[in-house]
């Protein structure tokens, strides 16, 4: 089995890199504290992402571009209408949004969740 890279040669360096600096890390900790199970994981997990990018190949990345593959196309309306119901979703959209903000913005008021001796500057 050969598998065709998918990831980009960024995206490599980049897990390299994080990679070895996790390796580091974890093993550094591990020589102090070496019976401590989650730096092994931690080491074994940053070995994984090396041989990544070394390779190029994920195979979170492959699993998700084959499920893409296999999930239904969905039905798009009629060209016609669809601009029409655009315009309709984009106005409700932006109504509602503005009142959950204005909603959010009383909630997390600064009166009401401190008190009035927090707000004094010392």
């Amino acid at each position: 089995m050969n598998p065709k890279p998918n990831i980009s040669l960024v995206n490599a360096l980049i897990r390299i890199t994080c990679g070895f600096t996790f390796l580091a890390w974890s093993t550094a900790k591990l020589s102090k504290r070496p019976y401590n199970q989650s730096y092994l994981w931690i080491a074994m997990l940053a070995g994984m992402k090396i041989a990544e990018g070394i390779v190029r190949y994920c195979p979170l990345v492959a699993l998700y571009d084959k499920k893409e593959e296999f999930l239904p196309n969905k039905q798009t309306p009629h060209p016609q209408n669809h601009h029409h119901d655009v315009k309709e979703n984009k106005e409700q959209i932006d109504i509602s949004s503005s009142k959950e903000a204005a909603k959010i913005m009383e909630e997390f008021n600064p009166e009401k969740i401190f008190s009035p001796e927090d707000m004094k500057k010392n």
